[in-house]
């Protein structure tokens, strides 16, 4: 049986993005820690719903994560028009930051899964900085590969010894979620978080889109100016497919189930 939180979800062509916003979305999770509860949580914008959209091992994976944030503004208005009036944006960066902010009385552990050399402990300088009495616990950074069978088990023993109750993942998407989806059960902790580029932006690597820009779904294009060889097939082919398969299914000619 699938384990979820209790928010209700948006049928997000296809994706069940929970229909909640980032105070609702801190306070489940850290409820759910202290009931003892275990998952993976996705933090998913445009990009994951299309590529899930091609790949239907990526979708079952978002679908049965205990929660699916809505990262972009898209998300929130397609969860609005659905009649999820609550639903605003869980951006990732924005996630990590509110639940250290809960939990600088030390009760919950964290340790970082990401990253290039370095920026985990740049990231837990910066983060413990900012939130004194906040517990990380260890970090890792992984090899730009899968993991060989002894960094598996050096992992799970690094985590087992740290005994975090948040890994948090930062690698991209979908990477990050196949990386979840595959290691639940097998390193010990409540919950995995996939938060991508926070990593970068916490540890002052990457700047972020401004407010404005972040609030009327345009941090697309601030990204794809800052790396435009990158990201540019991500936004200009996904974009305007996602626009219209929305529009297809709000009219009824395209009816995306959940769980499929």
């Amino acid at each position: 049986m699938v384990n979820r939180c209790n928010a209700p979800r948006a049928n997000v062509l296809g994706i069940g993005v929970s229909a909640c916003n980032l105070p609702e979305a801190t306070n489940l999770i850290l409820e759910a820690i202290r009931r003892g509860e275990h998952g993976y949580i996705t933090v998913t914008g445009v990009h994951g719903v299309m590529e899930a959209q091609r790949d239907p091992e990526l979708r079952r994976i978002f679908n049965s994560a205990w929660m699916v944030t809505p990262d972009g503004m898209p998300m929130t208005w397609v969860g609005r028009l659905q009649g999820h009036k609550q639903m605003d944006r869980v951006y990732g960066p924005d996630l990590m930051l509110e639940i250290f902010r809960a939990s600088q009385d030390g009760s919950v552990r964290h340790f970082f899964y990401g990253g290039v050399e370095g920026v985990a402990q740049q990231l837990e300088r910066a983060l413990t900085d900012r939130f004194p009495g906040a517990v990380v616990c260890g970090t890792y950074t992984p090899p730009f590969r899968p993991l060989n069978k002894e960094e598996e088990a050096a992992l799970a023993d690094m985590v087992r010894t740290a005994k975090p109750h948040i890994i948090w993942i930062g690698l991209s998407t979908p990477k990050q979620d196949r990386f979840m989806a595959d290691h639940l059960g097998r390193l010990e902790a409540n919950f995995m978080i996939g938060v991508g580029a926070a990593f970068d932006m916490h540890s002052g690597r990457m700047k972020q889109a401004p407010y404005w820009m972040q609030r009327n779904g345009l941090e697309w294009l601030f990204r794809l100016l800052q790396e435009p060889k990158r990201l540019w097939r991500r936004y200009v082919l996904n974009n305007p497919v996602f626009i219209l398969k929305t529009i297809a299914q709000f009219l009824g000619v395209y009816r995306p189930r959940l769980d499929s």
